[in-house]
């Protein structure tokens, strides 16, 4: 989800390569719809949920369909909403499956050193002595670090734990310099 050294919000959704910067980022996914009064239970995808109860508006799926956001809370490691509109379960489960975004304007501001994954993908990656690697083209959320996969220019992949003895400095739209610890080549 995060990482010692630099840390990366993760949002799927806005986990693609882009020269743009992302108008929305994915807070969660429609899992089903709880209860019979219109709340739909939401699989987080955010560092920040507890945030959500300071947004107005939430943007349903790939058209980013405005609606006003009621209410939302933390249930037993999801998340509940209740947006406008959705006034029983015959309107909740018409949106299950969705993505549940937010505004990039609305997302928690982010402290020094850390980044957004649509900050990070992308990025040309080279070492301490000046040896291009590659960019990276994905990144992978463990339970310690995130690992940044960064595709070789031979086609090979190199795994880069997110860690300050590996990661030595992050360039939004730029580079990443990075030192290559004994077993990482």
């Amino acid at each position: 989800m995060t990482s010692t050294a630099h840390r990366s919000t993760r949002r799927r959704g806005e986990n693609k390569a882009s020269s743009a910067e992302p108008r929305f980022l994915a807070v969660g996914k429609v899992l089903r719809p709880h209860g019979v009064r219109g709340e739909l239970l939401l699989q987080v995808h955010t560092d920040s949920p507890t945030h959500l109860v300071e947004v107005e508006t939430v943007y349903i799926g790939e058209s980013h369909t405005p609606r006003r956001l009621e209410t939302s809370r933390l249930h037993q490691k999801r998340l509940l909403i209740k947006i406008a509109d959705c006034e029983d379960l015959t309107a909740a489960e018409t949106l299950r499956g969705e993505l549940i975004s937010i505004a990039v304007a609305d997302a928690t501001p982010l402290e020094p050193g850390e980044y957004y994954h649509h900050q990070i993908i992308g990025l040309k990656v080279i070492s301490d002595e000046g040896e291009e690697l590659g960019a990276v083209t994905e990144i992978l959320v463990t339970g310690a670090n995130d690992v940044y996969v960064v595709r070789k220019p031979d086609g090979d992949e190199l795994l880069l734990p997110a860690i300050k003895s590996v990661i030595l400095k992050i360039e939004p739209s730029r580079q990443m310099t990075v030192h290559l610890i004994e077993g990482l080549r």
